[in-house]
């Protein structure tokens, strides 16, 4: 067994860590278990807090420049307030809740590029603390996410990216401080308006906002520019929809609402 040795500012013969997750691959609004084992050191320490947290990365715009940077976008204590003896082991079983709103890590079955999402212990001890090494998370779409997702490939859509961008949907009610963007090339019959197709899904227990953006292709005197497209999905019946109608009737509404096609 490995375990993970704490930063050097903690002192040489400090406590070490290891985290075990039950199974890495879970879905939004689920629950990943699992189990924390901390090891005493070459000394009495005095554990203060023992946390989990998700942390992401999130491309943040700010003025006329755009960063990428890691967010911790939930947090759950486990344990804390007690003296860890010297060689001792303390273990610590757990459940941790995923946001409904999480990004998803994978998609038709593959890794999803641009995207990770991974599980930190954090250790405190003695007023030190350590961040902890992330643990990946594979977070699969829910049914009606897979389905919608399905729909835009048999429509001849292709996957070209994604990534999570710091900020709020207007008129879309978010939890997280984030949203994710799944970028998509269209297809022939697309292609001569659209450049590019970026999906946003917002999900809650019931339900989910999924968000359209279509960016307009250019001209040689033109500017591409952006439309939106919104709808509402009920996990209930989301299996009982003709998805690829639906989809390419609002992509064709959406865009000759602004003059795409």
């Amino acid at each position: 067994m490995v375990f993970k040795k704490l930063r050097q500012a903690m002192g040489i013969g400090g406590p070490s860590i290891e985290t075990v997750l039950h199974d890495p691959n879970t879905t939004p609004g689920s629950v990943v278990t699992g189990e924390i084992t901390i090891v005493g050191g070459q000394f009495n320490s005095d554990i203060k807090s023992v946390n989990l947290a998700l942390r992401t990365r999130v491309e943040v715009e700010s003025g006329d420049s755009e960063y990428t940077s890691n967010l911790e976008y939930s947090k759950m204590p486990v344990a804390g307030n007690f003296t860890l003896a010297e060689g001792a082991r303390h273990s610590v079983p757990f459940q941790f809740p995923i946001p409904w709103e999480a990004p998803l890590t994978h998609m038709y079955g593959q890794p999803l590029h641009g995207t990770t999402v991974g599980v930190a212990t954090e250790l405190e001890v003695a007023g030190a603390v350590d961040p902890g090494d992330l643990d990946p998370l594979a977070v699969h779409p829910l049914p009606a996410q897979e389905r919608i997702l399905a729909a835009f490939s048999n429509l001849g859509f292709r996957f070209r990216n994604a990534d999570c961008e710091k900020g709020r949907i207007w008129g879309v009610h978010q939890e997280l401080p984030f949203y994710q963007e799944i970028e998509f090339l269209p297809p022939g019959q697309y292609a001569r308006g659209i450049s590019q197709l970026e999906v946003t899904f917002v999900s809650y227990p019931q339900s989910m906002e999924v968000v359209l953006e279509l960016d307009k292709r250019g001209g040689v005197f033109t500017e591409g520019h952006d439309s939106f497209s919104r709808f509402t999905v009920d996990y209930a019946t989301a299996g009982q929809v003709d998805w690829e109608r639906e989809l390419d009737g609002f992509l064709q509404t959406a865009g000759r609402r602004r003059g795409f096609f």
